[in-house]
C-alpha cells in the first residue's frame, strides 16, 4: 500500500534551526531529519568569501506531512525564512506503507 504525502525540504542557517523545528511542530508535522554542515550553491543567495558565516553553517531539514498540513507548514516556516533567509521546497511524494516484522 502507498499513501500520498508532501515532502518538505528546508535549507537555512543553523542558527534558525530551533525556529524551523518549532514551526514544523506547530504545523503538526510528525517528524523530521536534520543534516548539518550543508554546502552548496544557490541562484538566490550570494555568499562572500570573506563572510564570517560559511556555507557549512547551513542545515538541511527533511520532513513529510499529509497534504492537509501544507498550509500550516507554509504559515509557520515562511516568516522565519523571510526574516533570516533560506529556502523551502514542498513537493508531492508517496509513502510506502510497510508491515513491521517482529522476529
Amino acid at each position: 500500500m502507498m499513501e500520498p504525502v508532501k515532502r518538505i525540504e528546508i535549507i537555512a542557517h543553523s542558527v534558525e534551526l530551533g525556529k524551523i523545528l518549532d514551526g514544523l511542530d506547530k504545523a503538526g508535522v510528525p517528524g523530521y531529519s536534520v543534516i548539518r554542515d550543508v554546502a552548496g550553491k544557490s541562484t538566490r543567495d550570494h555568499v562572500s568569501r570573506h563572510s564570517s558565516m560559511t556555507a557549512l553553517d547551513n542545515i538541511y531539514v527533511l520532513a513529510f506531512c499529509s497534504p492537509a498540513q501544507v498550509s500550516a507548514v507554509a504559515e509557520n516556516i515562511r516568516p522565519v525564512l523571510n526574516k533570516f533567509g533560506g529556502s523551502c521546497f514542498i513537493s508531492d511524494a508517496v509513502e510506502l506503507l510497510i508491515t513491521r516484522c517482529v522476529g
